[in-house]
């Protein structure tokens, strides 16, 4: 199958605009041979700590959903993309994958990143969608350096799809941060989508975000955090080869890749949480955004959002 993985240079919130943008890159992307083309996960609207991602979150029915839906419909393909979507009382980073029948199928992303916990909860489903296809895994950004996404998809499905929003550090340098954490976390995420392919046996297709944003400092009224997303889409073979992949420009890339080959995965699972060796800083910020971030989803998030 020629699949094709997207990276877009988003709007930050402005998801009108932003799914103005997807449309045009999907329907470029099958208009290049593509049956499958993947969106990166939050592609209405980016991700950063701001006031416009609240109310970047939609009902799980809403336009992002539609958008999928009909591209499906009327590509004769396979679209797939995640958003922050409202169901049941709470918004969950929920990734959706649409067939042109009409049938789609939802992965929520096991656990918000940093910030992200300000605007969305984790979900418990195991990030296998039983398709027409024939099993597909999901996953999306961070969880590519969680060894539990490895672990659960392990020799079960026949492609992983997904994508990422990963930051970089802000230009305003942070005491203890140096230019090497950065350089780090790039390498990092070059190497994660080769990795989980290893790991789980399988091609992936990672989309992602690429573009420069402003947003703010949870904690640190004033700081502005100017940075960039770290782009990187990628689509390798089972054995982690790369077949395509992008630096942090906008547009797609597209390779051919076997979905009936079946590959044992060919690296083990760490018995670590996380995957790769993440610079100790990083792991700090990790933990005090995550509990700020959970706070904040209860006592601002679902209340602006009357949930």
């Amino acid at each position: 199958m020629k699949v094709a993985a997207v990276q877009m240079r988003a709007a930050l919130g402005e998801v009108e605009t932003n799914l103005k943008s997807a449309e045009n890159l999907v329907k470029d992307a099958f208009a290049s041979g593509a049956k499958m083309v993947i969106l990166p996960e939050f592609f209405p609207s980016a991700m950063a700590f701001h006031p416009k991602m609240i109310r970047a979150a939609r009902p799980l029915d809403g336009a992002p959903m539609e958008l999928l839906k009909r591209l499906a419909r009327e590509h004769d393909g396979i679209v797939g993309g995640s958003f922050n979507a409202i169901r049941q009382g709470a918004v969950y980073n929920t990734f959706v994958l649409a067939f042109p029948d009409g049938a789609t199928h939802l992965h929520d992303k096991d656990q918000p990143t940093m910030w992200e916990n300000c605007y969305y909860k984790g979900g418990s489903d195991d990030g296998v969608l039983n398709t027409a296809i024939g099993p597909v895994g999901a996953a999306m950004c961070w969880e590519f350096v969680r060894s539990r996404t490895a672990q659960r998809l392990r020799g079960k499905v026949k492609v992983v799809v997904g994508g990422s929003c990963w930051w970089d550090l802000p230009r305003l340098t942070l005491p203890g941060f140096s230019p090497a954490v950065s350089a780090s976390l790039l390498e990092i995420m070059r190497q994660s989508p080769p990795n989980i392919a290893r790991m789980v046996g399988a091609p992936v297709v990672h989309a992602a975000h690429a573009g420069d944003f402003k947003g703010k400092m949870p904690l640190m009224p004033g700081f502005p955090y100017e940075s960039h997303l770290l782009g990187q889409a990628m689509i390798t073979d089972a054995r982690g080869n790369i077949l395509a992949k992008m630096d942090r420009e906008q547009g797609f890339i597209t390779a051919d890749v076997d979905l009936d080959e079946r590959v044992e995965p060919s690296e083990p699972v760490p018995e670590s949480f996380w995957i790769p060796n993440l610079p100790l800083q990083i792991k700090a910020v990790w933990a005090y955004q995550n509990w700020h971030g959970k706070r904040y989803y209860r006592l601002k998030t679902k209340k602006t959002l009357g949930l």
